[in-house]
Formats: C-alpha cells, structure tokens, sequence
C-alpha cells in the first residue's frame, strides 16, 4: 500500500524497519508483527525522514550498514537529532561488531540496544527486553511531566 494512504490509528504500535538485506527485513517485519506492531520498511533515508517526521514510531530498528554507505546518514541524524523529536522511538541498531544488548555501545551509538547480526533469531526477545527497559527508564520522567502538565493545567 503507497505511504500516503496507510493508516495509523491510536491503537497501533507501529514500527519502522530500515535494513538493506531483503531476508532480514522479511524476518524482522514477521518478527514485529507477531509482537503486534505495524511495521514500516523505508528503503531511502529520504523516505526515513519523511516517515519519522509523519509518524510516532514506538520502534525503529536499524542496520548500522542502511543505505549501503560506511556513514550511515540515516543513524546519524537520528543521533544528532534534539531528544525531544525521538524520545517516543525505541531504536535498535544492528551491526557486526556490537556485542548485543550492551549498554556503553548503545550509549556510544545513541541508541536504546545493539544487536549483533549472529543474534538476530533472538529479535523477538531483545525488542521486548529493549522496550521494557525502556519503560522503567523513563517511567519517571512521564510521571513528572503529567504531573507538571496537571499542576500548569490549575487554575490559579
């Protein structure tokens, strides 16, 4: 289905998949929808960036060769990018020398996890592991803003 008339309701976890190898992308678009995303593949970090800008991806993951240069213009404007315009994506990055799920290489990346491509079988597992993390991460943070958002929203 063209982008402009794909449909993303409230309801929808959806994900975006930015991987070159066609295998892989079959398998992580399986692997994401039996944990119920509905998931986007862009195959251009043109089409990345648009898609990004349109929608609130909860996940978003990444081979760290996309667009089949060694700089990869994709990951690198989302690590440049303000937090505030990424904070509702949980990013993945895939590549051949990380040592999955740790945590300085992530860091060192801008990214919530790493995955080493030998253990992509394990994918389903590591999304869960990475969103969950995540959601303990940040589960002050969201309490905060509510509760600045509800003490602003007072009359006074």
């Amino acid at each position: 289905m063209p982008p402009e008339f794909d449909f993303i309701s409230t309801t929808d976890k959806p994900a975006l998949v930015l991987i070159n190898n066609p295998e892989w992308v079959n398998y992580t678009k399986a692997v994401l929808a039996e944990l119920g995303y509905k998931i986007h593949a862009v195959e251009t970090h043109e089409e990345f960036l648009q898609r990004f800008a349109e929608v609130q991806y909860q996940i978003v993951l990444i081979d760290e060769s996309f667009g089949g240069s060694l700089e990869n213009p994709t990951l690198k404007a989302l690590q440049e990018m303000p937090m505030m315009q990424r904070r509702h994506a949980i990013i993945l990055l895939l590549g051949g020398s990380f040592e999955t799920l740790n945590a300085m290489q992530a860091f060192q990346q801008s990214v919530h996890a790493v995955v080493n491509y030998s253990e992509i079988s394990l994918l389903a597992q590591l999304v869960q592991k990475a969103v969950s993390e995540n959601e303990i991460f940040l589960k002050a943070y969201r309490e905060t803003t509510d509760r600045i958002a509800l003490l602003r929203a007072r009359p006074v």
